[in-house]
């Protein structure tokens, strides 16, 4: 019974975090999906891989791979987290007051436009600068990024208790919904460990960057603001794929070479 609930809550967090088709089986479970956003990130990470080797066996350009990839990723998530991002850039711009309301309002800011700019244009160079290793990289960013709210989770309130994302946080279960994160990282290192090379340790290296660049988005808004809310957990999310990228990207060359 206990592994039924499990799975319905991985179907419940497949439908939420993408718009991939849904499962035929079983009936999704919304309560606790966000200790499964990990895993979604695998797919979608994944998915941004397999684009970008499939283009590259086209004879595409790095470049061209880079926007590719990340068009398609806004894609596969319906822009849930860009939309975050640029809320909460818009609610920090209009000062302390008035942020959550900056927040709530759906017109963009110029404060949002250039934190999608900023983003785009640091995970383009980030990918471009990579190159072959750059499918590796997507996956990595894609599942760490996901971490990051699960902190927020864990160490903030929710400032919104009528907010659309106030039950991520009403069914949190602290340590416990840690584990299936956890998990994903230890199997992705593991199968680096698998694959030789020194792969294992250039992987370690990046994720904990990354972790550690998102724990600090997690905490400087925390802090900032009180807790977090939907817009910041999506922000917190963007921020730590683009570090882990960009991480990737000075890391990865240096080690192996450029790709």
């Amino acid at each position: 019974m206990a592994s039924l609930f499990w799975l319905r809550d991985l179907a419940g967090a497949w439908i939420f975090y993408s718009v991939l088709p849904a499962w035929p089986w079983p009936s999704p479970r919304f309560e606790r999906i966000a200790r499964f956003a990990p895993w979604i990130g695998l797919v979608i990470g994944g998915l941004q891989a397999l684009l970008w080797l499939v283009l590259s066996a086209m004879n595409w350009s790095a470049e061209s791979c880079a926007l590719m990839v990340i068009a398609l990723g806004a894609w596969l998530t319906g822009g849930l987290h860009v939309d975050g991002l640029m809320d909460t850039a818009d609610g920090l711009a209009a000062g302390q007051e008035r942020c959550l309301e900056a927040m709530d309002d759906s017109r963009v800011g110029a404060s949002g436009v250039l934190a999608l700019l900023l983003v785009v244009l640091l995970q383009a160079g980030a990918l471009i600068r990579l190159g072959t290793w750059g499918p590796i990289a997507l996956v990595m960013a894609a599942v760490i990024g996901r971490m990051a709210p699960l902190a927020a989770m864990a160490r903030f309130p929710y400032l919104r208790q009528g907010g659309t994302a106030a039950f991520h946080r009403r069914h949190w279960r602290g340590t416990q919904d840690w584990v299936p994160a956890i998990t994903l990282i230890v199997l992705l290192l593991w199968g680096a460990a698998l694959w030789g090379g020194g792969l294992l340790q250039s992987l370690a290296l990046v994720s904990v960057v990354g972790l550690g660049a998102a724990w600090l988005v997690v905490e400087c808004l925390g802090k900032r603001l009180g807790g977090h809310t939907g817009d910041t957990y999506g922000a917190c999310l963007v921020w730590g794929e683009t570090v882990t990228l960009l991480s990737a990207a000075l890391l990865f060359p240096a080690l192996w070479g450029a790709g």
